[in-house]
């Protein structure tokens, strides 16, 4: 019997976290790492009290809206958003940790994973977000497919 990597292990945490998603796109689950401990978790869904569009139906779809684009037009905050608000909830440092995501986090995600201090991205699923790649490798963070 063998026991998964570190990298294994909170990806499938995060894999595990997604299920909580009530996005109906795409299930999005993110877990914030430092020193092999677990800081925070977030999935994609609308703010905390509000209608879900698992509930009311999504936006994006009623408008037509193709995937990647015109992210302001959304309920919902996306996964790694919703880590790093419940870091900051929470009082927990994040500089210099590593997130797991189920996908490669897009531009403006990626913004704010870069101001937070985040030094390493592990993702299991590709994005199409050029723009994402090249300001992650201008910052020097470690971009890791799992």
């Amino acid at each position: 019997m063998s026991r998964p990597s570190w990298d294994e292990y909170f990806m499938s945490i995060a894999k595990l976290v997604a299920q909580r998603s009530t996005c109906l796109r795409r299930k999005v689950g993110a877990v914030l790492v430092k020193d092999k401990r677990i800081l925070a978790t977030g999935y994609n869904g609308a703010p905390s009290g509000l209608a879900h569009c698992l509930d009311i139906g999504c936006l994006r779809e009623k408008m037509n809206i193709p995937s990647g684009e015109r992210h302001e037009l959304c309920r919902g905050l996306h996964a790694e958003q919703n880590c790093l608000i419940q870091a900051a909830r929470y009082g927990i440092s994040v500089e210099g940790a590593t997130i797991y995501c189920t996908h490669h986090p897009c531009i403006i995600c990626t913004k704010m994973l870069i101001n937070a201090g985040i030094k390493k991205i592990c993702y299991a699923e590709g994005y199409p977000d050029e723009l994402s790649r090249q300001m992650l490798k201008e910052a020097n963070i470690e971009l890791v497919q799992v």
